[in-house]
C-alpha cells in the first residue's frame, strides 16, 4: 500500500511543479519576452527612420539578442535539471505561493533548500550573466552604433524567449488533448 501512496505522492509534485513552472516561469516569461521585443524593435525602427541604422547596427542587435537567448537557455537548463533531479523543490514552491493570501499574513514554513552540487556557484552565476548582459548592451551603446533603448531591452527579448522556447518540449501546453 505504501508504493501507491508514495508513487501518487511523486505524481502530485510533478504536477503541482508544472503548474508552478507554466504560471510562475512561462507566463511571465512570455508577458515580458513579448514587451521587451516589442520596445526593441520599436527603437531599431526609430533608428531606421533617423538614419543611424547601419550593418553595425544589424551586426550588434542580432548579438545581443543571441547572447541573450544563450543566457536564458543556460538558465533553463539548469531549471530543468532541478525538475528532473528535485521535483519536490518547485512543488513546496507553488504550495507557498497558493497558500499566500493578502489576508492572510500568518508566518508561512521555510522553503525547501536544494542541495546539489555546485548550487554555491549558481548566485555568483546568475550575477555574471546579468553583469554581461548589462556590459554588453552599454558597449553596443557607447559604439554609437545602437540606441539605448535597443541596446537595453534587445538582450532581455532574447533572455526571456530563449527561456520560453527552452521549456516548450518539456511542458506541453495546456488544452484540448490531440485527437488521432
Amino acid at each position: 500500500m505504501s508504493k501507491v501512496i508514495t508513487v501518487k505522492r511523486k505524481e502530485n509534485e510533478v504536477e503541482q511543479s508544472h503548474v508552478y513552472i507554466k504560471t510562475y516561469i512561462l507566463f511571465p516569461s512570455g508577458v515580458l519576452g513579448l514587451i521587451t521585443m516589442v520596445v526593441g524593435l520599436v527603437a531599431l525602427v526609430y533608428q531606421l527612420i533617423i538614419e543611424t541604422y547601419d550593418e553595425w547596427t544589424f551586426a550588434k542587435s542580432s548579438l545581443l539578442i543571441v547572447v541573450g537567448i544563450v543566457l536564458g537557455w543556460s538558465q533553463t537548463r539548469y531549471h530543468r535539471y532541478i525538475l528532473h533531479k528535485y521535483p519536490w523543490f518547485f512543488a513546496s514552491r507553488m504550495k507557498s505561493a497558493s497558500s499566500r493570501s493578502p489576508n492572510r499574513q500568518k508566518k508561512l514554513p521555510a522553503e525547501v533548500e536544494l542541495d546539489h552540487p555546485g548550487r554555491i556557484m549558481m548566485p555568483l552565476l546568475y550575477f555574471l550573466g546579468m553583469a554581461g548582459l548589462i556590459g554588453l548592451s552599454a558597449w553596443c551603446f557607447s559604439t554609437g552604433s545602437l540606441d539605448y533603448v535597443a541596446a537595453f531591452f534587445l538582450p532581455w527579448a532574447g533572455f526571456f524567449w530563449g527561456k520560453l522556447f527552452t521549456w516548450h518540449k518539456v511542458i506541453p501546453p495546456t488544452g484540448r488533448p490531440n485527437k488521432k
